[in-house]
């Protein structure tokens, strides 16, 4: 038989960045909150072995009330200094330590279903119990978004696979695989597995963008140039100047017309490489400009078609980006799912990150195409955790006061009239 659990205003499903800075945030604010999710599992167990964080470190700062917890402050408890790029291992043991200073309670338990009630929410989790909230807040960033070109469907995932279900790649050490891509999760794949000795070949509809310098040396030269690369770059360094400045405020790109919003998004999440990758290049075979029309299995492993040709392939991997579809989260009730207006499977948020269904909200990677770029990265997740708990807080003083007027306020009256009648 179902149990139900104790029940709280606000649930936030996820732990990663985005879960643990609106979590923080709304604990901060005293409004009575419950995080569930396995801290930072998208980062430790989707992203392999190898790999660094694209974004600086002062744009890796997971959002905290009063910036208490940045990654400054980790490095200062850890007694450690930490230069660009940043391994993925330590942002994940840099969001562990978030979580158990901002976000101690943290539930591990999985929420299996959302359904809609009147006013409320019902969650089940994954040990069968229930939990109804009044709120939801789902920050699952990138989990089940992953994007798999029409031309490999079919493919069994041990000969075809995203790059995202890896958290190991020296099992392909040795062995003919291609990545197809161009992005930064392609071309840092394909330089992990030449690294580990893989025999490479990056497969591109066009050329790689390499971004910023060669070189990852922290100082700084004293020229002219620098100094004005400089002053036009932004904290977060999503986008292109002078779109760069734009995506720093997502509450005005949440305003621009719907089709220049997603023209600005598509034009600062081009795809792009950190040109520090460039040396591990060495060995990797580039295919860029070519079109894939097909793919099969074969004796050996798989084979690509190509306009002008094939290849053929022991594994190919897809580091072919994400596409937003909460449908693909398998969480809603049919009758709340469809009950969110969304524009290609993303959902359209007004204020506060909210949904067209009262109390629901989403943060991270699915509020791109409301808010803009930044929520792409973790930059955006203090904006995120702050401007969502601002409205919660002030709706939560609104229905305190609603409250005291219709059940304090008839009170004090009738006390006053029988205080008059006795005089």
């Amino acid at each position: 038989m179902h149990r139900t659990s104790s029940d709280c205003d606000v649930a936030v499903i996820g732990a990663g960045p985005y879960g643990l800075a609106v979590g923080a945030h709304l604990k901060e604010a005293n409004l009575d909150t419950r995080v569930f999710g396995d801290v930072m599992s998208f980062w430790r167990d989707n992203m392999p072995k190898g790999m660094n964080l694209r974004s600086s470190l002062i744009a890796s700062d997971i959002g905290s009330p009063e910036a208490k917890l940045s990654f400054h402050d980790y490095a200062n408890y850890r007694g450690a200094t930490f230069t660009y790029p940043l391994p993925l291992e330590e942002f994940v043991r840099y969001g562990e330590w978030f979580q158990g200073r901002a976000v101690a309670d943290l539930d591990p338990r999985k929420v299996l279903h959302i359904n809609a009630a009147d006013r409320s929410f019902t969650l089940t989790l994954d040990d069968g119990q229930f939990v109804t909230v009044r709120r939801v807040v789902i920050a699952t960033g990138l989990s089940r978004q992953q994007y798999r070109p029409a031309a490999f469907a079919g493919l069994p995932a041990e000969l075809v696979s995203h790059s995202c279900e890896h958290a190991d790649l020296s099992p392909f050490a040795g062995k003919r695989v291609a990545v197809v891509g161009r992005g930064q999760s392609a071309c840092e794949t394909a330089a992990i597995l030449n690294d580990l000795g893989a025999d490479v070949e990056l497969i591109g509809r066009g050329d790689i963008h390499w971004l910023g310098s060669v070189s990852t040396d922290t100082s700084r030269p004293n020229t002219l140039l620098w100094k004005a690369h400089e002053l036009l770059a932004s904290k977060s360094g999503v986008g292109p100047f002078p779109l760069n400045w734009l995506a720093e405020m997502p509450g005005i790109v949440r305003q621009l017309p719907f089709d220049v919003r997603a023209a600005f998004n598509k034009r600062s999440l081009r795809p792009g490489a950190t040109a520090w990758l460039k040396p591990r290049f060495q060995g990797v075979d580039l295919a860029c400009g070519k079109t894939i029309v097909g793919a099969s299995r074969n004796a050996s492993g798989v084979s690509i078609q190509f306009e002008d040709g094939k290849s053929d392939y022991e594994h190919v991997f897809l580091a072919t980006g994400y596409q937003i579809d909460i449908a693909k989260l398998g969480i809603f009730s049919t009758e709340l799912l469809g009950r969110i207006r969304h524009a290609d499977g993303s959902p359209l948020l007004s204020i506060g990150f909210e949904s067209s269904v009262p109390g629901l909200h989403f943060v991270g990677a699915s509020a791109v195409k409301s808010y803009g770029p930044l929520m792409r990265f973790v930059a955006g997740s203090g904006y995120s955790a702050r401007h969502l708990t601002k409205l919660l807080k002030g709706r939560r003083q609104k229905e305190m006061k609603v409250t005291i007027d219709h059940d304090i306020k008839p009170v004090f009256a009738r006390n006053k009239e029988q205080m008059v009648s006795r005089f």
